[in-house]
């Protein structure tokens, strides 16, 4: 999908630049991943405190094997 957009020329070229990329390209596609998981990372933070534990679970009955 081709786009036509219109970039901060001195925010690429610093992005270019301290990235060390090949290619303007490569450097708003990295950027926008780095984006991406970012925000991933900022919902999952958010859960914390959020989530109810079953007070009788036990992993360490669940990490138990029965070796014969």
């Amino acid at each position: 999908m081709a786009s036509n957009l219109a970039i901060n020329d001195e925010l690429l070229n610093n992005a270019f630049i301290i990235g060390g990329y090949s290619s303007k390209k490569e450097t708003v596609n990295t950027a926008l991943q780095e984006f991406i998981q970012r925000r991933k990372s900022e919902e999952l933070i958010n859960l914390f405190g959020t989530v109810e534990y079953d007070s009788n679970y036990d992993y360490k009955k669940l990490r138990a094997r029965n070796i014969k």
